[in-house]
């Protein structure tokens, strides 16, 4: 399922552009460019099936912040 998002995410990115003009062209990139991080987001999640549930964790901190210590450990 992570794979198909990421093809998604990169089949967004490769779509071409209805030749549209002003107001309705900006709303089709705005929307091309929700479709991309979306699909992208998923695409990078880590994801784990327990009993039947299915749970994605998106990690949204930026690069350069630090990563807290596993559960139970402390700093």
């Amino acid at each position: 399922m992570v794979a198909r998002f990421r093809e998604r995410a990169a089949a967004v990115r490769r779509r071409g552009m209805p030749p549209v003009e002003g107001a309705e062209r900006r709303r089709i990139l705005e929307q091309m460019e929700l479709d991309y991080m979306d699909f992208a987001m998923v695409g990078d999640a880590e994801f784990e099936l327990d009993d039947g549930v299915l749970t994605l964790t998106i990690d949204l901190r930026p690069p350069s912040a630090p990563n807290p210590p596993p559960d139970g450990q402390t700093a």
